[in-house]
C-alpha cells in the first residue's frame, strides 16, 4: 500500500513517483516496492534464457532489480524511470552497472525507442497509475517492444473501479497489450498476478 497522502497522485498522475521518492531519500517516507531481489515471476520467466547480443527495456525500473537481473543473463539494458531522484539512487546503488538507467516518461517516451527492444519488462507499473490512463500507457509500451513483451501485475476481476493506488489490472486491460502488432503468446494468473507475454510477428521477406 502507498502512502495515506493519496494527494500525490490525485493531481499528478505520473509526477507523484517523484514526490515520493525524493520523500523516501528525505527518510520520510518509504517505497513499497523497494525489496533486495527482482521479481520472483520475472526470474521464473527466465529461466535457462541468454540475452547475450540482445535489448532489453525495464518500465518504471525504480531502485533497479530487474534490470540488474536482466543484465546478469546478457542483455544489454535500457531502464527508464519518470523520477529523477529514484534514477540517480540506484546509479548510486549500482556504480559498476552494465545497464543504462535513463529519466524518462512512459507517455512520451523517446521516439527512438519505436520497437526498438528484443524484450520489454512491464512488472506492476500500469498499475501505479490512475485506470483512466491504463489503455494509453499499455499502447506505447507495446510500441516499445520489438519482439517479446513481459507484463506482471496484480491482477482484478472486472468490475468497479478500485480505491487506489494501486489500480490493479483487469482481464480487458491485460489483453490490451496486444496492439500495435502485438500478439497474446500465453496469460495466466498465479496467486492473484498477472504473468503475460506477448510476441511480434516479424514480418518474413
Amino acid at each position: 500500500m502507498l502512502p495515506d497522502d493519496r494527494r500525490l497522485q490525485a493531481a499528478n498522475p505520473t509526477g507523484w513517483f517523484e514526490d515520493l521518492y525524493a520523500e523516501a531519500e528525505a527518510g520520510t517516507a518509504s517505497v513499497p516496492w523497494d525489496v533486495p531481489h527482482p521479481q520472483p515471476h520475472l526470474v521464473e520467466w527466465a529461466e535457462g534464457v541468454d540475452g547475450t547480443g540482445r535489448r532489453a527495456l525495464v518500465v518504471g525500473c525504480g531502485y533497479g532489480r530487474d534490470a540488474e537481473f536482466l543484465a546478469s543473463l546478457g542483455y544489454d539494458v535500457t531502464a527508464f524511470d519518470i523520477s529523477p531522484t529514484a534514477v540517480k539512487a540506484v546509479q548510486q546503488r549500482f556504480p559498476r552497472s552494465r545497464v543504462t538507467y535513463v529519466v524518462a516518461d512512459l507517455l512520451d517516451p523517446p521516439a527512438e525507442w519505436h520497437r526498438a527492444f528484443d524484450l520489454v519488462v512491464e512488472n506492476m507499473t500500469l498499475q501505479a497509475l490512475p485506470v483512466a490512463l491504463h489503455a494509453e500507457a499499455a499502447g506505447r509500451v507495446s510500441s516499445l517492444t520489438g519482439s517479446t513483451l513481459l507484463v506482471l501485475a496484480v491482477a482484478r476481476d472486472e468490475g468497479p473501479e478500485p480505491d487506489g493506488p494501486p489500480w490493479p489490472l483487469t482481464p480487458a486491460e491485460v489483453e490490451a497489450f496486444a496492439g500495435d502488432g502485438l500478439t497474446s503468446r500465453s496469460t495466466r494468473r498465479d496467486n492473484g498476478r498477472w504473468v503475460a507475454e506477448f510476441a511480434r510477428q516479424l514480418a518474413m521477406n
